[in-house]
C-alpha cells in the first residue's frame, strides 16, 4: 500500500466510498465521497498529541476490540496516508464543540471540524472489484461456546493477539488471566462445509493453512505449547504446503480426525474441557485446554449487494461474484469492462489473489490500448416507428444496455450496443414488436418451428434450449453416450429470456404435443438474472392455458446446466412419457382453440388501427367530378 502511495501514476482516494457508476465499458462515470477526516491531510504530521489528550475511549476494531482506541486515532500502523482520523460519531461533539482538546494541543492547526465531505467525479474506461471478503461470525454456533467462553477465540482474534504489533506486542497470552497457554486446541470448518441452517456449504481454502501456518508459529515461539488441531479433512493443496503440513506434524502438533461436540468450562481454572469422536480410532475422548481458536471460514463481503447493483453484476448461490466464463475468462465480469481481483470471486490465498488481480490488470491494459471494442454480433435493435415508450425494455435489460422509452416524453427507446450482450429478453417482453434481435429474429425462430412440425408433429416434442447451459447439457449427453428417446426438436437461443409466448403458442397451434423451455441454473445464468424473467413468462403462460382448456402440464419449464448430461437424457425420458398421453383429439383442441384466439386478437388489432386512422374520405368518380 505504501509503495502504491507513491507511485505518480496511482490515485489513492482512502477513507472514501462509490456512491454511483453510470455509463459502460470504456465510458464509466464514478461518482466516489471522500469522507471527512476533521484532520488536514497536507498538515498533520502523526505527532500523536491529539490522541493523548482525547477523553473518549472505544473499542478498537483492528485490534478486534482486545484493545482501545480514542476518538481521533491511526487506523492501523504504516496507514497511508499516515494521518489521523477523527471518528464522529465517538467524539464527544463539535456541533457545538463539547470537548475540542485535540484542536488545542496541535501545533499544526490540522483540527477542521467544519470539515465536510467531498464528492469527487472519475471519468474512467475500466473498473476493477477488489472488494475482499468478510470473516465468518461464529456467535450462531453456541455449541463452540463462543459467546459463552472468553477463551474461546477466532482465528483472527488469535492472528491479533499473536502479532508483535497486537495489543499484548507480540507476548501470546489467553484473555481471561493474562498468562501464555500451554495446552491449545484449533478447531477446523466453523462456518465452512456446513450443510445445515448454520454456516455456509463451501469450502473456504485459506483455514486448513492458515492453521498449520499459526502451528509452526506457536511452535517457534513457545516450543512446549501442547497444540491439537480438530479437523474434517486437511486441505493442503498448492505449491509447498503438503511439505509445511508435515513440518507441522514433525514439529508435535496433534491432529485429530473429528470435530468436537460439545464444550465445557471449568468456573475456577478457564479450563475449557472438549468431546469429540475420533473417527479414525471409533472412540469418543475427553480433551482438556487451556485456549480453543476456532479456524472460522471465509464470507462474501456484507454490503457486496451495493456493488452488484452499482455494476450490473450476478453472484453465485454462495454470494461472492460470478466470472463471465470460469475458464475462457475468470477475471472478466458479465458487464463488459468489469474485472475482479482477489475474493470478491471467491476465496482465494494471498498467492491467488495477486494471480488474479495481475490477470485483472493485465484485461484492463489490453482494453485501455486498443482503444475500441468488439461488440457482440447478437445484439438488440429498436424500430423507433413501432416503440410506444412503455419503458418494459429498460427494466427487464439485465445490463441496463437500454435506456430513453420515457412514455411522458414519447422518447423511443435507445439501445447502447457497447453494453448490449444478446440475451434478447427485451425483445420478448417487448408487447409492440418493436425490438429485433439480429440473427434470432421472431420470424427466423416461427419458421424453425414450421419447419419441424410440418409432417407429423404428433411425435416430436419442440425443445427452446438456452445456448450457454442446456443446449450445452444436451450436447454432453449426446459425447457421453447416453440413451434416451429422440422425439424432442431443439431450437437454440442465446437465453432462455429470449423465448417469446408467442413461439410456445406457435408451436401449440403448429401441432406440438409437449414443449420445453429449458435454461440456466439461477445462479449459473450466463446474463445475470434473464432466466427470471423466463419463469415469470412460462408461470402466466401457464395460467392462459388453464384458462383456455388446455391442460399448462403440457408446457415443461426445466434448469440444465452445461455439466448436467444425466438431467438432459432424464428429462427427455420423462417428456417423452408425457407425449405418449397426449391424444390426437387434445392436439386438435389446442390447435382449434389457439388459431380462434389468434384470429380474433388479429382482427380486434385492426379495429383498432382503423380506429386510429380514422373515417376516409369517399371516392368520387370522374363523372361525378365533372358534374
Amino acid at each position: 500500500m505504501m509503495d502504491v502511495g507513491r507511485h505518480p501514476r496511482i490515485n489513492l482516494l482512502t477513507y472514501s466510498e462509490i456512491e454511483d457508476i453510470s455509463g459502460y465499458i470504456g465510458n464509466f462515470h464514478v461518482t466516489v465521497r471522500k469522507k471527512a477526516r476533521y484532520v488536514d491531510e497536507d498538515a498533520c504530521n502523526a505527532c500523536g498529541e491529539c490522541e493523548l489528550v482525547c477523553p473518549v475511549v472505544a473499542p478498537d476494531e483492528f485490534q478486534q476490540g482486545f484493545s482501545t482506541r480514542k476518538a481521533i486515532y491511526m487506523p492501523f500502523p504504516q496507514a497511508v496516508p499516515s494521518v489521523y482520523i477523527l471518528n464522529d460519531a465517538d467524539c464527544l461533539g463539535h456541533n457545538p464543540i463539547a470537548c475540542g482538546k485535540c484542536a488545542e494541543v496541535c501545533e499544526k492547526n490540522c483540527i477542521d471540524f467544519d470539515m465536510e465531505d467531498e464528492l469527487i467525479q472519475l471519468d474512467v474506461g475500466t473498473v476493477v472489484v477488489a472488494t475482499g471478503m468478510d470473516v465468518y461470525d461464529p456467535t450462531e454456533m453456541d455449541e463452540y461456546g463462543y459467546t459463552r467462553f472468553e477463551n474461546v477465540v477466532t482465528s483472527m482474534e488469535f492472528e491479533r493477539l499473536i502479532s508483535a504489533g497486537g495489543p499484548t506486542e507480540g507476548h501470546f497470552v489467553r484473555p481471561t488471566d493474562r498468562r501464555t497457554p500451554q495446552r491449545i486446541g484449533f478447531i477446523q470448518c466453523v462456518g465452512s462445509r456446513s450443510l445445515g441452517s448454520k454456516g455456509n456449504p463451501y469450502c473456504s481454502n485459506i483455514c486448513c493453512m492458515n492453521t498449520v501456518k499459526d502451528s509452526l508459529l506457536l511452535k517457534d515461539h513457545y516450543p512446549e505449547t501442547e497444540i491439537t488441531v480438530f479437523y474434517m479433512d486437511i486441505r493442503a493443496f498448492g505449491k509447498g504446503f503438503e511439505d509445511l503440513f508435515l513440518r507441522s506434524k514433525q514439529a508435535g502438533v496433534h491432529y485429530i480426525r473429528g470435530l468436537p461436540g460439545e464444550i465445557f468450562e471449568d468456573p475456577k481454572t478457564k479450563n475449557l474441557t472438549l468431546i469429540v469422536e475420533d473417527t479414525v480410532e471409533g472412540t469418543i475422548k475427553d480433551y482438556e485446554f487451556d485456549l480453543i481458536v476456532l479456524s472460522v471460514g471465509v464470507i462474501p463481503r456484507r454490503d457486496s449487494n451495493v456493488v452488484q447493483k452499482l455494476l450490473t453484476l450476478s453472484r453465485t448461490e454462495d454470494g461472492f461474484f460470478m466470472e463471465s466464463h470460469p475458464k475462457l475468462k475468470p477475471v472478466d465480469a458479465p458487464t463488459g469492462g468489469v474485472f475482479f481481483a482477489g475474493c470478491a470471486e471467491s476465496p482465494k490465498d494471498v498467492k491467488d489473489s495477486v494471480t488474479q488481480a495481475s490477470a485483472a490488470a493485465a484485461r484492463a491494459q489490453i482494453l485501455m490500448n486498443t482503444g475500441e471494442i468488439s461488440v457482440e454480433a447478437i445484439t438488440s435493435v429498436c424500430r423507433e416507428e413501432l416503440c410506444t415508450s412503455c419503458g418494459i425494455c429498460v427494466k427487464v435489460c439485465p445490463f441496463n444496455a437500454i435506456r430513453g422509452a420515457d412514455a411522458k416524453a414519447k422518447t423511443p427507446a435507445e439501445i447502447i450496443e457497447a453494453m448490449c450482450k444478446g440475451c434478447g429478453t427485451c425483445a420478448a417482453e417487448c408487447n409492440f414488436n418493436a425490438i429485433m434481435m439480429k440473427h434470432f429474429e421472431d420470424a427466423q425462430i416461427l419458421a424453425m418451428v414450421d419447419a419441424m412440425l410440418e409432417e407429423k408433429p404428433l411425435e416430436k416434442i419442440v425443445v427452446f434450449a438456452c445456448n450457454w447451459c442446456s443446449y450445452a447439457g444436451a450436447d454432453l449427453a449426446g459425447l457421453s453416450r447416453l440413451q434416451y428417446p429422440h422425439s424432442q426438436r431443439i431450437i437454440r437461443t442465446m437465453c432462455s429470456g429470449r423465448v417469446d409466448s408467442e413461439f410456445i403458442l406457435h408451436a401449440f397451434e403448429k401441432g406440438a404435443p409437449i414443449v420445453l423451455v429449458s435454461g440456466c441454473h439461477f445462479a449459473d445464468c450466463h446474463y445475470i438474472d434473464a432466466n427470471r424473467w423466463t419463469q415469470k413468462r412460462v408461470e402466466k403462460l401457464w395460467d392462459k392455458l388453464e384458462r383456455m382448456g388446455i391442460r399448462p402440464e403440457r408446457l415443461q419449464l426445466e434448469w440444465i446446466s452445461a455439466a448436467e448430461g444425466q438431467k438432459w437424457a432424464k428429462t427427455m425420458r420423462e417428456l417423452e412419457e408425457m407425449r405418449q398421453q397426449v391424444t390426437r383429439e387434445e392436439v386438435e383442441f389446442t390447435m382449434r382453440v389457439l388459431r380462434e384466439a389468434r384470429e380474433k386478437a388479429e382482427a380486434k388489432k385492426r379495429k383498432k388501427a382503423a380506429a386510429r386512422v380514422g373515417p376516409q374520405p369517399k371516392r368520387t368518380t370522374s363523372l361525378e367530378a365533372m358534374a
